[in-house]
């Protein structure tokens, strides 16, 4: 199909305009924590350094009440309110963030898990103990008036208690929380891992779907889908088959979600193929980056706000919040400005679902339901084949996203484009060693700090120089599903040197990080909207799935078995004579 009629057939299928879409009641109603004056004064005037402060503030009495007073105030000032009386007007409606949780030591800690006894040097044994500890420092339990006063707290209530990622970010988080959940199962913590599942499971019966977080403020969007994923680690650890047959069809109502509210359908071929995007229909500023978005859109013209508003969340809802990967197209390659993420369809949401689709034939399968089993199994077929006709790339050997306005794939380089190796949502297992032909392509295994999230510096925290580990996690486990043990050395050596890296770091600043700035050594991450964050929950559950995996073979010192990028070749002689001598 011609570029031109491509494009008219697609925008003919994308339905109702974004602009449009952004005038829907969101699904927050509050006019503190989500819209309204109160939160544009408050978050314009700039009272905290960060506006993230503001939204998690919780009320002294019925926000009712607040409102009154803030308007009586308002009125008063004709709106201008001065900078000092709205910081009293605070002081006296609102209490510090997170009074509304307090520190929740799990039951279910031991005092050295196996996994220990896998790790070989003693160092990183040792560091993977005090790992073990930060499960503590991240425990959070919601105190009882958040169930009592729910319409005071931003918070959304849930029963059970959970891990936080760390630092800001003191309620749960949808997408970290999976790779939380491998690192509490490989620490013996299952009761905790059931708690926070039941929290999501809750979410999705009383929302329809996961939010990004556990706040008000992020109901209109969600995060990558992964909780088939997480039900199916805990499976694989409890056997709890009553646990699954008592919410499988909630997990299905999260998929509906994504195939309702997040498809689009696009022609190859003489085919029409249905996928997935992130696309969230409200305009609006973020509450929680309420200033910097206001402050963004004033630099484009009026009617122009809500789509950026809207494309903004689209970018949240993905995880990258955000990257040149949602960029790509606009008028300015390397602006915030121009992000369209809900023109792009990207590779690691359709892995995501793909996965998702198999699991949930399987666990249908496990239960006795054949005829549920069979839908899942023939949805999963169907997305690979619009996977392969739509995203994959023969030449290239990898998949990318595609640019629905442009009808074209964006090929740039993110640790994204081999999301369906990790999913294992491929039919050729050849596919593999294309894979890592393309990293070689693109000179991705000359950084030995860590696989960085795009080759574009452009100030955004998902780009270069980052590197953050569930990105990590795609590649290496990827890479070692290949039969081949080159490939598999390959997979080795990067966990190799992202535990090199976050060790050092560690060694250094007694902390674990959200991201890792790979350039000039390996140290703190940086850029986005905030400053880089401890803790931290998926860094920490990354590091412990790769210490289970290869803990006799990682080496914490600057040994020889930690190579430069020259010495690469020599790392994978091994792997290559295994190979020949096996023929």
């Amino acid at each position: 199909m011609a570029g031109r009629t491509r494009e008219l057939c697609l925008l003919l299928l994308l339905g109702p305009c974004l602009g449009q879409q952004a005038a829907l009641s969101p699904p927050c109603e509050s006019e503190i924590y989500c819209h309204g004056e109160l939160l544009h004064q408050v978050q314009m005037a700039k009272l905290y350094q960060d506006d993230k402060h503001f939204v998690d503030m919780p009320l002294t009495k019925a926000p009712g009440q607040v409102l009154q007073s803030f308007q009586e105030l308002a009125k008063a000032h004709n709106l201008s309110i001065p900078r000092q009386q709205l910081q009293t007007f605070i002081q006296e409606h609102f209490q510090a963030p997170g009074q509304e949780l307090q520190p929740w030591t799990p039951a279910d800690w031991v005092d050295s898990p196996p996994i220990l006894q896998k790790i070989s040097d003693a160092k990183l044994r040792a560091w993977a103990g005090q790992l073990h500890q930060l499960w503590k420092k991240l425990g959070k339990k919601m105190k009882p008036e958040v169930l009592t006063h729910p319409d005071q707290f931003s918070l959304i209530y849930s029963q059970h208690p959970f891990i936080v990622p760390g630092g800001r970010f003191v309620e749960f988080y949808y997408w970290d929380s999976y790779w939380v959940l491998e690192g509490l199962l490989l620490s013996e913590m299952r009761e905790t891992v059931k708690g926070m599942l039941q929290n999501f499971l809750e979410l999705v019966k009383t929302y329809g779907h996961v939010p990004n977080g556990g706040r008000v403020y992020y109901l209109q969007r969600s995060q990558p889908p992964l909780l088939a994923l997480m039900m199916d680690r805990y499976v694989a650890h409890t056997n709890d088959t009553a646990f699954l047959r008592e919410h499988v069809g909630t997990l299905a109502l999260e998929l509906d979600f994504w195939a309702e509210k997040r498809n689009i359908s696009l022609s190859s071929g003489g085919k029409t193929y249905v996928l997935n995007r992130y696309y969230v229909p409200y305009g609006g500023p973020r509450p929680e980056a309420y200033s910097k978005d206001a402050e963004l859109a004033a630099t484009l013209p009026e009617g122009a706000r809500d789509a950026l508003w809207a494309e903004l969340k689209a970018g949240a809802e993905s995880g990258w919040d955000f990257s040149s990967r949602w960029f790509v197209g606009g008028a300015n390659p390397d602006s915030l400005s121009s992000i369209r993420t809900s023109k792009l369809v990207p590779v690691d949401l359709n892995a995501f679902l793909c996965q998702a689709e198999e699991l949930m034939s399987n666990f249908y399968s496990r239960l006795g339901n054949d005829s549920q089993a069979t839908k899942y199994r023939d949805m999963r077929t169907r997305r690979l084949a619009a996977l392969n006709a739509i995203l994959w790339d023969e030449e290239k050997g990898a998949w990318f996203d595609y640019d629905l306005e442009n009808g074209k794939k964006n090929q740039e380089f993110y640790p994204s484009n081999l999301a369906p190796l990790w999913a294992g949502c491929f039919s050729d297992p050849a596919v593999v060693d294309k894979a890592l032909k393309y990293l070689e392509d693109n000179k991705i295994l000359s950084y030995t700090h860590g696989i960085p999230a795009s080759l574009r510096n452009t100030g955004q925290q998902w780009d270069f120089p980052n590197a953050w580990a569930p990105l990590q996690d795609l590649v290496i486990r990827g890479l070692a599903k290949s039969p081949s043990p080159r490939t598999q050395e390959v997979a080795f050596q990067l966990a190799q040197n992202w535990i090199r890296t976050n060790f050092d770091v560690y060694s250094q600043n007694s902390a674990m990080y959200e991201k890792y700035n790979i350039s000039s050594g390996g140290r703190p991450g940086g850029g986005g909207e905030y400053e880089v964050q401890e803790g931290f929950g998926w860094t920490n559950g990354v590091v412990l799935m790769l210490l289970d995996r290869y803990g006799d073979r990682l080496r914490s010192g600057t040994r020889a078995a930690l190579l430069e990028p020259p010495c690469l070749a020599a790392a994978l002689l091994p792997g290559l004579l295994l190979s020949l001598l096996s023929r």
